[in-house]
């Protein structure tokens, strides 16, 4: 299958880039560059491209426009090429809920991966996307999920009496949406904490934490160095950056943020937070693998089984790319396989 790219970006350094990364693979055809949001309606429309790149920032129309009028008229899967600024991620967070499914940085240095790895990873997002032709219609208001009452027997259990003492959530390319499926659905009263890895570079995650928070009822924040896990509070990762837990001060249990690499590809990683979850949880944690590419979260949440956790997957069907889940599943690890829209009640009724 030959995947036919449209290229949407007023900035001619940025169209030879793309263009250059994308053309050289055999599988790749380049059908179409647009300079601005008008002329990107009009080439979607003309030369119905299998997946768009679209800029955030452009002349005569800008990309979140131009976004809005594609899902309407002829939707298909769009990538949102965003500056890292804090701006520039609320714009990309704003495309999300239009419809885009993934977003990739203006400064392609500033991806969450080594530098000789960008083209790789790009090039298989793209056909990954293009070829499931994952496209969310355009929507006018976003509502969060309804949430999912907590049965009082959980909420009357003791910390002690609990067979699950802790959730972490991983995730890579189109887990916004999902976190947005699964986070919103959970209790203000929820017992337990949650920490969640996501795929994302700075200045991205606190303004990502803050949408979640303002979705549901469940506290939602950007994780800090010393943060005390609590119940009813999720933690991001902060984007660039490694989050672990770790205990100190007695019993208590608080996140540790570092830069360090170490053999991790992606800061956040979901393998160093799944992993630091099995030691300091044994056989009390519960550990997600939601939408992204590659195997990312395999070597932790296989820890976390190890010491008698337990491992819920998303499914094939309702991920944006069946990459890390499969490799949970593959592993024989995966208590359940989930559709994205029951992986919240399944959540609850572990607790």
């Amino acid at each position: 299958m030959i995947v036919k790219v449209l290229i949407v970006d007023d900035s001619a350094f940025m169209r030879k880039a793309l263009s250059s990364m994308l053309s050289g693979d055999p599988n790749i055809e380049i059908v179409g560059i647009a300079r601005d949001g008008l002329e990107a309606i009009d080439k979607v429309e003309r030369l119905k491209p299998d997946i768009v790149t679209m800029d955030v920032e452009m002349p005569r129309m800008d990309g979140i426009t131009a976004l809005k009028h594609i899902m309407e008229r002829n939707p298909v899967p769009v990538i949102m090429v965003s500056s890292m600024t804090t701006d520039g991620a609320k714009a990309t967070l704003d495309a999300f809920d239009l419809g885009a499914v993934d977003f990739i940085p203006k400064n392609l240095s500033d991806l969450s991966v080594n530098i000789v790895k960008i083209k790789e990873i790009l090039i298989d997002k793209i056909k990954h996307i293009a070829r499931k032709r994952v496209i969310k219609r355009h929507v006018r208001a976003v509502t969060a999920p309804k949430v999912i009452d907590v049965p009082k027997s959980m909420t009357a259990r003791t910390t002690g009496e609990r067979k699950i003492g802790i959730i972490s959530i991983g995730t890579s390319t189109g887990g916004p949406k999902a976190l947005q499926d699964v986070i919103p659905r959970l209790p203000k009263d929820f017992p337990v904490p949650i920490v969640i890895a996501q795929h994302m570079p700075q200045n991205f995650t606190r303004p990502f934490a803050e949408r979640l928070n303002q979705l549901g009822q469940l506290e939602v924040k950007e994780a800090k160095e010393g943060d005390v896990l609590r119940a009813g509070t999720a933690f991001v990762a902060p984007g660039g950056r490694h989050m672990k837990v770790k205990r100190q001060r007695g019993l208590e249990t608080v996140i540790n943020i570092s830069e360090d690499e170490g053999e991790f590809i992606y800061r956040p990683s979901i393998d160093a937070l799944m992993s630091s979850v099995a030691e300091y949880f044994p056989s009390r944690a519960l550990g997600v693998i939601l939408t992204g590419m590659g195997n990312d979260g395999l070597k932790g949440l296989a820890a976390i089984k190890k010491a008698g956790g337990r491992v819920f997957a998303q499914d094939e069907e309702t991920s944006v790319i069946y990459g890390m889940p499969k490799a949970v599943v593959d592993a024989g690890i995966a208590d359940k396989i989930l559709p994205i829209e029951e992986i919240a009640g399944e959540v609850i009724n572990s607790v």
